[in-house]
Parts: C-alpha cells; sequence; structure tokens
C-alpha cells in the first residue's frame, strides 16, 4: 500500500474524526481520518519529502506472521485485527521507522534517539483506574486517599474498544514481547501493542529483552497492554474525567491507554501491576534502587525525587542491581526490569558518570532539549519541560550486575531531603520506625519561583511510591518488617537536605559527607559506638561517623537559634501525625494490633503553645539516655 504522512500539530484533546483520502490494507479500501494517520507532535515543525517516504517504504522492515497475535484469545476477544504488525524490531530498524513517521525525533550527536511524548509530558496519576471486580477487590486499597480510582468493568471494556478501534485504523503497528521480573520463578510474559516505534524502542529497553528462542517459544501473554496514547478518550463515558484514560483490569489481565504519549505510563503500570500479583504471592514489590557489594551485602534505597536515590545507588563501587523497582522474596531481591529510566535534568559527567555514558545508540531520550545544529544535547534546559528522561537497557551501565539478582538486603536506606534542617545526617531504626518512616515516605521540597515564598513544604508519598500501591500501605510495610526480621536486616533514615538551619539560613549536607555516612554503613562502623536518642521523633543517631564532623550529626548543635530549632522540629512532628492519619484504616488489613505497634515507630510532638513558651528546653526535657550500640 501506499504510505502518506500529514504533519499534524493538534494534541489529542484536538482530533475530530474528518474527511480523509483512503488508503488501502491488503485487498481492501479504508477510509481513514487524517487525525488518525499519525500521532500529533506539538514542536519542532519538519516537512516530510516524498523523497524521505519513498525512502521509509523501499526500506521498511519485513513484517511479521500475524498469527502468533491473531491466535492469541487477547487478539480475539478484544477485536485487536491490525493491517500490519512489526514484532520485536532492533533498535536500528525503530530508529529508521520514528525517524520516518514521527515528527519530531532525531539522532543526537550521542546516537540517543531523542524524541516527544506530545503534550502529556509526565504521568496522569488522577487518570488512572483499576477496574473494581468480585475477584480483588477485598484485597485492594480503596478509599479517599489510595490511589486506586475506580472503575466498572462496563467502561473498561469500552475504552478497550475505542483504543483497538483506533489500533485497526492505523497502518503500521509494533509488537513488544518480552519479560518482567529477573527471577525465572517469577518470571512474566508481558506483550506491548503500541502505534509508536519509540514506544516500541523504550519497552524494548525496559523490559527484559527474550532471546530468539525464548521469543519463538513465547505463546500466551500473562498481560498486555494496549496503548492507544494518540488517541483520547471520551470524556463523557463514566468514570472519566479528561480525554486522558490508563486503565488496568486484574480480571482481563490487560490495560488500556488512551489521551497520553508519555512512554512512563507504560512502565509504571507494569510496576502497578507488580504491586499486586507479588505480594498476593509472598513476595514484596519496592520502589526502590538497590546495590550489591564485593561481600554480597545488598542494600535498598528508598527515596523520593531529590533525595539522592539515583546518585548513591550507582555506586562505582558496588555493582548495581537496579534503580528503580525491586522486589525481596524468600531467595533474596532481583529487578523487575530489564532497563533504566534516568532523570537528565541537570546530569553532568562528573556528577552522574554510569547515566552519562548510558546514553548512546539505543537509548532513546524523551523531551529533552538539543542545538539543531549541532545535536548536542541541554541537559540543563527545561523549556519543554523538566522532566527530562532517558531510557536505556540496564547493560549500558558498566558496573550493572547481570543477572539482576542478589541476596537477602543486609540494610535498607531511607532517603529524605529535609529542607526544615531538623533531622539527623543519619539515625539507626527499629522495626516499628522502619514501618513508621517507609510508610510515610517524607522528603521536604525547596520554595518555587513564585514571588514572596519562602518556607519549605513537606512532601510525603506513601511507602516512597504512592501513585502506584494497590494494596494498603500497611499490608507493604508489614511485610517489610517480616522480612528484616528474618533475615536481620537494619534501617536507617539518611537525611540528604539541610543543617544548621531550614532552607534559606542552613547550608545542604555535602555530598562527600552523606558517601562516607554510606560507607560507614556498608563497612559496619556503624554497628558499633555510641548512639544518642533525638527528641520528637526518639531517632537513634551516632556519636561519630568517619569522614563526617561531629557536631553535624545532631541538628540542634549547629543551629544558632535554639527555641526556632524546637518549634520546627515539634511542627515537622505534627506534620508527620497528621499525614499518618490517611491510613486510619489499616487495621482492618493487618489486623488492629500491628496497626497499633506500626504507630509507637513514630513522632511524639508537644503542643505547639507549650513548645511556643518554653522553647529549646520543651524538647530536651524528655530526651532519652544514650544508647550503646
Amino acid at each position: 500500500s501506499k504510505m502518506m504522512l500529514q504533519r499534524s500539530t493538534r494534541s489529542p484533546k484536538d482530533f475530530k474524526l474528518t474527511p480523509a483520502r483512503c488508503t488501502s490494507a491488503s485487498s481492501s479500501i479504508r477510509c481513514k481520518p487524517r487525525s488518525l494517520r499519525e500521532p500529533s507532535l506539538a514542536r519542532p515543525k519538519i516537512h516530510r519529502t516524498a523523497a524521505m517516504l519513498r525512502y521509509a517504504s523501499d526500506n521498511m522492515p519485513a513484517c511479521a506472521d500475524g498469527k502468533f497475535l491473531m491466535d492469541s484469545h487477547f487478539a480475539k476477544d478484544s477485536g485487536l485485527a491490525p493491517r500490519q504488525v512489526f514484532r520485536n524490531l532492533p533498535p536500528s530498524q525503530l530508529y529508521e521507522l520514528a525517524l520516518a513517521f514521527e515528527p519530531g525525533t532525531h539522532i543526537t550527536s550521542t546516537g540517543a534517539l531523542a524524541t516527544l511524548s506530545g503534550e502529556k509530558m509526565g504521568r496522569s496519576p488522577m487518570d488512572k483506574r483499576i477496574v473494581r471486580d468480585p475477584e480483588t477487590e477485598k484485597d485492594l486499597w480503596w478509599g479517599p486517599y489510595s490511589p486506586n480510582y475506580v472503575m466498572d468493568d462496563r467502561t473498561f471494556l469500552t475504552n478497550r474498544e475505542r483504543a483497538i478501534d483506533y489500533l485497526n485504523t492505523l497502518d503500521r503497528i509494533f509488537v513488544v514481547d518480552a519479560f518482567v521480573n529477573w527471577d525465572p520463578a517469577s518470571r512474566l510474559k508481558i506483550r506491548v501493542v503500541t502505534s509508536r516505534a519509540y514506544h516500541a524502542l523504550f519497552m524494548h529497553n525496559m523490559l527484559i529483552r527474550p532471546t530468539p528462542e525464548e521469543l519463538e517459544s513465547f505463546g500466551e501473554p500473562d498481560f498486555v497492554i494496549y496503548n492507544a496514547g494518540a488517541f483520547p478518550a471520551n470524556k463523557y463515558t463514566n468514570f472519566m474525567t479528561s480525554q486522558t484514560s490508563i486503565d488496568l483490569s486484574l480480571k482481563h489481565k490487560e490495560m488500556v491507554i488512551l489521551g497520553t504519549m508519555y512512554a512512563g505510563e507504560m512502565k509504571k503500570g507494569v510496576f502497578t501491576l507488580m504491586h499486586y500479583l507479588m505480594p498476593m504471592q509472598g513476595k514484596l514489590s519496592l520502589h526502590s534502587g538497590c546495590n550489591v557489594g564485593a561481600r554480597g551485602d545488598v542494600t535498598l534505597f528508598f527515596g523520593l525525587s531529590g533525595t539522592g536515590k539515583t546518585t548513591l545507588s550507582a555506586d562505582p563501587k558496588r555493582p548495581l542491581i537496579g534503580d528503580d523497582e525491586h522486589v525481596w522474596c524468600d531467595t533474596g531481591v532481583f529487578n523487575i526490569e530489564g532497563g533504566c529510566y534516568a532523570k537528565c535534568i541537570g546530569l553532568k559527567r562528573e556528577t552522574e558518570p554510569e547515566i552519562w555514558n548510558a546514553i548512546r545508540f539505543g537509548t532513546v531520550l524523551e523531551n529533552v532539549d538539543y542545538d539543531p545544529a549541532t545535536r548536542l544535547v541541554d541537559y540543563d534546559s527545561q523549556r519543554l519541560t523538566e522532566n527530562t528522561r532517558a531510557s536505556y537497557p540496564i547493560e549500558y551501565i558498566s558496573n550493572a550486575q547481570i543477572p539482576c539478582v542478589g541476596g537477602h538486603p543486609q540494610n535498607v536506606i531511607l532517603l529524605a531531603c529535609d529542607a526544615f534542617g531538623v533531622l539527623p545526617p543519619v539515625s539507626r531504626l527499629t522495626l516499628e520506625q522502619a514501618m513508621y518512616h517507609f510508610i510515610s515516605g517524607y522528603t521536604a521540597k525547596v520554595a518555587g519561583t513564585e514571588v514572596g515564598v519562602k518556607e519549605p513544604t513537606a512532601t510525603f508519598s506513601a511507602c516512597f511510591g504512592s501513585a502506584f500501591l494497590m494494596l494498603h500501605p500497611y499490608k507493604y510495610a508489614t511485610m517489610l518488617a517480616d522480612k528484616m526480621s528474618r533475615h536481620g536486616t537494619r534501617a536507617w533514615l539518611v537525611n540528604t537536605g539541610w543543617t544548621g538551619g531550614k532552607y534559606g539560613v542552613g547550608k545542604r549536607i555535602s555530598l562527600k559527607h552523606t558517601r562516607a555516612i554510606i560507607d560507614a554503613i556498608h563497612n559496619g562502623e556503624l554497628e558499633r559506638g555510641d548512639y544518642v536518642s533525638t527528641p520528637i521523633f526518639g531517632l537513634q543517631v551516632p556519636t561519630q561517623v568517619t569522614g563526617v564532623p561531629a557536631e553535624i550529626l545532631s541538628p540542634e548543635k549547629v543551629w544558632s537559634e535554639k527555641n526556632e530549632f524546637a518549634s520546627t522540629l515539634n511542627h515537622l512532628g505534627h506534620m508527620f501525625v497528621k499525614n499518618f492519619q490517611c491510613f486510619s484504616d489499616g487495621d482492618a488489613f493487618v489486623g488492629a494490633e500491628m496497626a497499633a505497634r506500626i504507630l509507637t515507630g513514630g513522632p511524639s510532638p508537644l503542643p505547639e503553645e507549650m513548645v511556643a513558651k518554653t522553647g529549646f528546653g520543651a524538647i530536651t526535657a524528655v530526651v532519652a539516655p544514650p544508647i550503646r550500640a
């Protein structure tokens, strides 16, 4: 069939069914709406010549035999009947198809493929829907504080049909068949059906790539993603609040994407699925980084954006098991993914050489800015978005551990960037404190660009990834405590934020000192020595750490205004307590006794008027005596 391309600068919300010229497929002639031919991309403006399209046509890869797809019960049930199918193409061919048919796609000076995701340049958590069905609803967390917005089965099938109808009109679709979970006993087969070569390359990178023999015997997938993100949802459909919808059905074992071409929705959709399937098998899914030392000692790193999770877990002395998604099972830990999805904003060779060197041929650079003449990427630019990303296979990290598995963790490190400047640089946690702070998922963001705003803002994300949770946070936390107890795992709270005062007064704890703390955790130094207990939070703080000034270990010692320190610390304690009210229904999932035990790990703030009146003396009156390690 003769291929044509019409450039569109419209976003998904502008799609309308307008008359268009006919295109032929096989022996039939179908009229395709112009707006359905290719995904819309806002910039830059590119004019494809007839010669370019002829070149693309002459060099089109051979289509896959569609039998593998059409014989699947998923295709039969959904009505998927594509014109042409490209299955598991190598990066080089996906490059060519993206460059030919996806405006705004270019090869950068590094060899990476730079592309645009359209109007949506980040996830849309308010548009994510979970189908409520009798088989699974009793296990899932619902309610006003849950990330699981409900959808019924009929609406899911309506959206699926809308997605399938769109995919069936296209000249070509891409299929990626691959795996999740490096543990062979936990491995699942994932099928991705999408309209864009960029999406296929992204999931080629992010999933575990099959060998030719594994692909030949792939068979029926365990889960299917239909990515029709270039076409909008009908916002007048039940349960819709916009023209974007990301819908997951555990019953049908399918996911539907409409109205967003941001590739991260596929990655996190798979992670959301794992957050249900793995715990139901007694395996703990975790939003964490993970590395391993020469002695086989594994460490899990938890932390929200800006806490240093990626930087600290990418330690040249310790091979990387994974940067983002893991499972802790009876034999140890394993990575869920086959790739990494790193933030690029502010990326520098000097500070993050592993990520810098991973950006080469085969890498997808999503929504980055670059010089149009030299194709040099400007990693500091926020012209398109602050959420610039790089997707690459994990073997692009020079010290990655392949296979991506390890033993039982020896240390769990919870990272917080405390912009209030009141948490110690490092604290040893009890099991109860580990559960409480894991559930809290605390960090603090500094003031933005609004004139007059100078105060930091507390941010809480349950289990350091609330948007992806399927079960109640208490469920994940009790599983974590159980595994830590059985395997003798230590938990640590590491503050990478401010010291000597809050943001605007104090200064950021140096990366050098934080690395020294992490080294002291890994070499066992912090297992020995003396500890003191902090007021309000009751944290155990070491009195000395090699390479770290002793005075900054206890935050109050480096605050010049002791009364202000007391009120700030106490106020942060109240914020923790208030946030925990979101989980007051936890006893229904873990029992009243465990729920009460979790609460004992939290802070005990004093009445704010009492601290305002008495000052620093109010909090020092309740400090516990020193503790021997």
